[in-house]
């Protein structure tokens, strides 16, 4: 019995190679896995002892050799593949274990690996024959049955090869993709492939009677990839679309001063800047909607300290507190005071180029919705202007209403959303709702609409309500009657120039 090691990461290889070696198995290795081998004394061939050939052109040409290919490929069951084998003296290979060049990490020419693919599609064309492992975590399952077994099933080894095709296709749409336009960074290339690995399966999808699955995009980092859970119940699949919502608010929201955003149902129904604290941050955003917190997502842009756990623990239950992170045993308090509340550190979210959905079989993909007009570029385009403690308060709601699903408005004072209007099918009705929740809040504060009122009917019901300015995006063939109706009622309004659509 022969295997065939030729590995990048060497992560477990020494002792995967000692078991083998211990089952009777005579090992080959091929260059850098040879030396790590050497180095902790486990006999084995090297690569030119079997090829009779040395490593050639900077190692680009070691393993591409009929010598270990033919071992690699001859079908057991075939006679005339096993009279060539005898004839030219090649010893069968039955175990192959590669894993390929880190191209994702470091793209380049010399990161295209050519043997290590060659042995790997022979491997696993051949499973009827073979074992192939490309990850390095199935070393044990394959140890496992070789020791109670004396051979790895029929149904493993195609499960293997089913593995390694995977990886190779990923490896080859990440050298296309770095070669071709989308490495350029083309948001809609002509071609777009997704090669997705699922890392959970969730305990139901929306409905409890849906499968959902969290699956991690091959080459793509997500936040979701450094997030712990540190106490609570396995998030859901609901938990995890409102916490990325949230998680990516609260970074958009403050920078570099405390907030907080609470998420319900994929919407903002609570968002605040403090200028003191975050647990401050936290008690604002949870008086935006005291109501539809509950149950709610809690994203903050601080470490939970004592007196943000403090604020929490009074407050109806969060079924997510999300943090960069939790100081030294707050996150112990908390689980004892909130026992099925999920709290996670999480390092911040990501950049994203393009966004995808899908619609049956088919699918919609976009840039993803950035603020891309800057603040400096917005015009007030009324007789009344805006002071500096309300263009604080426009940028505040601005933020939080391209966040909301449309029609969207939301109104908010002292950098604290105090009332949502999210997901209507007008703009007048969002308008009253948004005005409903913030009661007598609503006197002096300012108000944003994620597009352009059609009509003066919503403006004038913020401005009846005592809202002193709105800011929108402009561009109605009304705009001239919305302005004057803005101008008539005595408030300010701001045109940014930018819609922010959200479905």
């Amino acid at each position: 019995m022969r295997a065939l090691l030729s590995v990048y990461d060497k992560n477990g290889i020494e002792d995967f190679a000692r078991a083998l070696a211990d089952l009777g198995y005579e090992l080959v290795a091929s260059g850098g896995t040879s030396a790590t081998l050497d180095a902790a004394g486990i006999a084995h061939f090297k690569v030119e002892d079997v090829t009779g050939f040395a490593e050639m052109l900077d190692g680009r040409v070691k393993t591409l050799h009929p010598n270990l290919h033919a071992g690699i490929l001859a079908d057991r069951s075939k006679a005339a593949h096993m009279e060539d084998l005898q004839r030219l003296q090649i010893d069968p290979i039955d175990v192959v274990v590669c894993n390929l060049y880190p191209f994702a990490a470091t793209p380049s020419i010399e990161m295209i690996d050519v043997g290590g693919p060659s042995m790997i599609r022979g491997a696993a064309k051949n499973h009827q024959s073979v074992t192939v492992i490309v990850d390095n975590s199935d070393f044990a399952r394959v140890l496992d049955a070789l020791a109670s077994s004396g051979g790895v099933p029929l149904e493993l080894r195609r499960e293997l090869a089913a593995r390694a095709f995977d990886h190779l296709s990923k490896y080859d749409r990440l050298i296309a993709d770095w070669l071709g336009t989308s490495s350029q960074g083309e948001v809609l290339p002509e071609v777009l492939e997704l090669s997705l690995r699922r890392d959970k399966v969730l305990r139901y999808g929306e409905n409890p009677h849906q499968m959902g699955g969290l699956y991690f995009q091959a080459g793509e980092s997500s936040w979701l990839q450094s997030m712990k859970l540190l106490s609570g119940l396995e998030l859901s699949y609901l938990n995890l679309f409102d916490a990325d919502a949230a998680w990516r608010l609260v970074h958009e929201l403050s920078p570099d001063r405390p907030a907080a955003v609470i998420i319900k149902h994929a919407n903002p129904c609570g968002a605040s800047i403090s200028n003191l604290s975050v647990a401050e941050a936290y008690k604002l955003a949870f008086e935006s909607d005291p109501i539809s917190a509950f149950g709610g997502i809690v994203a903050l842009n601080r470490v939970v300290d004592a007196e943000l756990a403090a604020e929490l623990a009074a407050n109806p239950k969060a079924d997510v507190v999300i943090a960069p992170g939790f100081a030294e045993g707050v996150a112990e308090r908390l689980a004892g005071a909130r026992k099925s509340t999920r709290l996670i550190a999480a390092a911040a979210p990501e950049g994203v180029s393009r966004s995808i959905r899908s619609i049956g079989h088919s699918y919609l993909v976009q840039e993803s919705d950035t603020f891309r007009v800057p603040e400096s570029e917005w015009k007030v385009v009324t007789r009344a202007g805006v002071d500096d403690s309300q263009m604080r308060d426009l940028r505040v709601a601005w933020t939080v209403c391209a966040r909301t699903s449309s029609n969207a408005i939301v109104i908010a004072r002292d950098e604290m959303a105090v009332g949502i209007g999210a997901g209507q099918q007008n703009r007048l009705d969002s308008s009253r709702i948004a005005i409903s929740k913030a009661g007598t809040r609503v006197k002096g504060a300012v108000a944003a609409s994620d597009a352009f009122f059609p009509f003066p009917d919503g403006l004038l019901a913020l401005a009846d309500a005592g809202v002193a300015a709105v800011i929108s995006p402009g561009g109605s063939i009304r705009d001239a009657e919305v302005i004057d109706a803005a101008n008539q009622a005595g408030i300010a309004m701001v045109f940014t120039g930018e819609r922010h659509f959200r479905h």
